[in-house]
């Protein structure tokens, strides 16, 4: 690359799900394989990469916010020899690319097709190298490119890893945004998917995260979700790998064999997260869900009895429009019979483009708040007998890292998802060791090691 070294610098900044996440990990192979090096924030930085998010408004104003900040940046850095370019890729570059661009955004990226990055690395790349840098008179619109799937998403160095086995949805649900920004859903080829395994497996990855907007509808080559978990059992036995998560469930997707298969394969970690949504049967229906509050309750039974001590989560959807007192109550009364670990909750937000944005009866948004409050506080006491109760217990863990509060501890995680903290040193990242759980502080339970690996 005819360029002078280090002069090529990037900086990511991610929002919203963990298939953005491992979206951004796979851009940033390119970037290394380019020669392109990290920059510790954006300032020094000549390419921002903001891959942003569009399920709710919060996050969408985000993102502006930032775009105004590197707006504020450029001007403030106008002159100096290395410019600074900022790209936009993700959910908000399909949804409001024209936007993005009168807000500063220089390039915009609607998909991860590998032939487009490639081509704005080229053309930045291509202008850096030039004696004289100029203001940049760039095309908006990138063109969309087929959508493919990266080789790898994994970090380097990192003892977890994602792996994307499908993309987009065919749900439509009633209040979401995603199809519409993601597109129909379009599957992974299955030799891809197990090589990727492999290979992470190869580089010592502990846990693989297959990921998904709904991973249970997987279906390529006559092999569907349950056929690919059996598969990946067999690839992933013998190796570094002894934990696989999937995310995010379907309730009208997730087949009693896919229980079944889980329930065979210590391989599969014992929690599992299932989006209800709501407690009650005619707003699941005015949302487009496709199932019953029984059917999800039936799902829960069928997991625990399967499964015993299995974990589940969930999201919880308030104040849809139309949503009555009795309506909501429905939410509660099911959160009572799930018990769930935890859930992420919010009310309904308007997004312009889906089926209810023009509904009308909207619950007022002081109704929505204090609706919301209540399943907040229910889920927080469900949350801490759950935990309560496995005080006493031994449980084998995953150690994620040195604990940001306090350096002599560490932060793991069981095969439920409950987060444990206990005294240790930073040499037992990524390894697998035993821990007493003695008690509770918030949502952590605190312990001590009895082994390691």
């Amino acid at each position: 690359m005819a360029m002078e070294s280090g002069k090529a610098s990037y900086y990511f900044e991610t929002y919203g799900c963990q298939m953005n996440f491992a979206e951004s990990a796979a851009l940033k192979l390119t970037l290394d394989e380019r020669g392109w090096n990290a920059a510790q924030d954006g300032e020094a930085a000549g390419l921002v990469i903001i891959n942003t998010c569009s399920v709710r408004e919060t996050a969408e104003r985000r993102v502006f916010g930032r775009l105004a900040h590197y707006a504020a940046l450029k001007k403030k850095l106008r002159g100096r020899q290395n410019p600074l370019f900022v790209l936009v890729c993700g959910c908000m570059a399909s949804r409001l690319g024209a936007k993005l661009a009168e807000n500063g955004a220089d390039f915009i990226m609607e998909t991860q097709g590998g032939a487009v990055f490639t081509r704005i690395l080229a053309e930045i790349e291509a202008r850096l190298a030039g004696a004289e840098w100029q203001a940049p008179q760039m095309e908006r619109d990138v063109p969309d490119a087929p959508l493919s799937f990266a080789p790898s998403h994994h970090e380097a160095g990192s003892f977890r890893a994602f792996v994307p086995i499908m993309r987009g949805c065919d749900n439509f649900c009633s209040y979401c945004i995603v199809p519409y920004v993601r597109g129909r859903e379009v599957c992974r080829e299955p030799a891809e998917i197990f090589g990727e395994v492999r290979m992470l497996a190869g580089r010592g990855v502990r846990e693989v995260t297959l990921l998904g907007q709904n991973v249970n509808s997987y279906s390529k080559d006559g092999l569907d979700f349950p056929g690919l978990l059996e598969e990946l059992a067999r690839v992933t036995a013998d190796t570094p790998v002894r934990r696989v998560h999937f995310l995010s469930s379907h309730p009208k997707d997730l087949s009693l064999r896919t229980v079944r298969v889980m329930a065979g394969n210590p391989v599969f970690c014992r929690h599992i997260h299932l989006c209800v949504q709501h407690g009650s049967n005619r707003i699941l229906a005015a949302m487009n869900r496709r199932y019953t509050r029984e059917h999800f309750l039936e799902l829960c039974a069928a997991l625990r009895a399967a499964m015993p001590g299995i974990t589940l989560s969930t999201d919880i959807l308030v104040g849809f429009p139309g949503e009555t007192e009795q309506d909501f109550r429905e939410i509660l009364s099911l959160m009572e019979e799930a018990r769930f670990l935890y859930a992420y909750m919010y009310h309904y937000n308007p997004r312009e483009g889906t089926a209810a944005f023009s509904l009308p009866d909207r619950v007022e948004p002081s109704v929505k708040a204090e609706r919301l409050t209540r399943v907040i506080e229910l889920q927080r006491r469900h949350t801490a007998e759950l935990l309560t109760s496995r005080i006493g217990d031994c449980a084998e863990v995953l150690v994620e890292g040195v604990s940001r509060k306090n350096g002599g501890e560490m932060v793991c995680r069981t095969e439920r998802d409950e987060m444990v903290v206990a005294e240790g040193g930073a040499h037992l990242t990524g390894a697998f060791a035993t821990v007493r759980l003695e008690s509770l502080s918030g949502n952590t339970l605190r312990g001590c090691f009895t082994s390691e690996e």
